[in-house]
């Protein structure tokens, strides 16, 4: 038995930074939308739980998913995980947060995991992995746990350019933090009823320039990806990664055309589009 899924990763249409709360987060207004850069997941039954992902190495969120479904429960089989990296690594686009979602998702396939388990546990695992359990647009509010689905946007499309190097997102925050980039709780607000109001929101990143504060890099990429004919380029969460957007019905060409001009500068470069919640559903043979 094989069971596979794609993990898309995410880019921030939005993310504006509020204050910091009692547990050492901070509030964030944030649109999340899911797109077509995924990481493939691959399950086989095995004789205990193992995960495998070449080139990364530390503790791996999808080794604290199972120890989290276990200790909730679920009984499946132990299982052996594959994982073929293929989103940034500490990027910005929540490649691990994607592939922990992906790994509730498959297990679903496995053995019955409520939905109010497998909510419960991507919460724990993270802010973002609530928000890639069902692929989609979502609005994120909390420290970025709490999500809400919204409708799809207007056509567009994207070009993702990677960096050589990662970023820690608490770095990023602590340098936000550090050059007074957080916005009041009225102003958070007043962001939060404008992004509820619909259509594109202002795309806006707060922690992008304390991204561009640690790694000034990220300010050429941005410029490359103007120069490339994005109508608006920006850093994706805590960075480095680096998007540009094109809308209307010629965006996924303009953005493949973009990726081509911007590869020998930047190796890893795609074009991608947004995706739904098919996209990543599980797959066995």
């Amino acid at each position: 038995m094989k069971l596979t899924a794609r993990a898309p990763g995410k880019v921030n249409l939005c993310l504006f930074l509020g204050p910091l709360r009692d547990d050492g987060r901070h509030e964030v207004v944030t649109l999340l939308e899911s797109v077509s850069l995924a990481d493939q997941i691959e399950v086989t039954l095995a004789s205990a739980d193992a995960v495998v992902c070449a080139g990364v190495s530390g503790l791996n969120i999808v080794s604290q998913t199972l120890e989290g479904l276990r200790a909730r429960g679920w009984d499946a089989p132990p299982v052996r995980v594959v994982i073929d990296k293929r989103i940034p690594v500490a990027g910005g686009m929540g490649g691990g947060s994607a592939d922990a979602a992906a790994m509730l998702r498959l297990a679903r396939s496995l053995a019955p995991v409520p939905a109010d388990v497998a909510d419960e546990l991507a919460a724990a695992l993270g802010a973002d992995v609530p928000s890639q359990l069902r692929p989609g647009l979502f609005l994120g509010t909390g420290a970025g746990e709490i999500v809400e689905r919204r409708e799809p946007l207007a056509e567009h499309a994207f070009v993702i350019v990677p960096q050589k190097f990662g970023l820690f997102t608490p770095d990023v925050y602590r340098e936000a933090d550090r050059l007074g980039l957080p916005r009041d709780a009225t102003d958070l607000a007043g962001r939060l009823r404008a992004v509820r109001a619909g259509g594109m929101p202002g795309l806006v990143n707060d922690l992008e320039p304390a991204a561009r504060s640690l790694r000034p890099e990220i300010g050429r990429a941005l410029e490359a990806v103007r120069a490339a004919g994005a109508e608006h380029a920006m850093v994706s969460g805590s960075g480095p990664t680096v998007f540009g957007v094109f809308f209307g019905t010629d965006a996924a060409t303009r953005a493949a055309d973009a990726a081509e001009r911007l590869s020998n500068r930047y190796p890893g470069v795609t074009s991608a589009a947004p995706v739904s919640e098919d996209f990543g559903a599980p797959r066995g043979s």
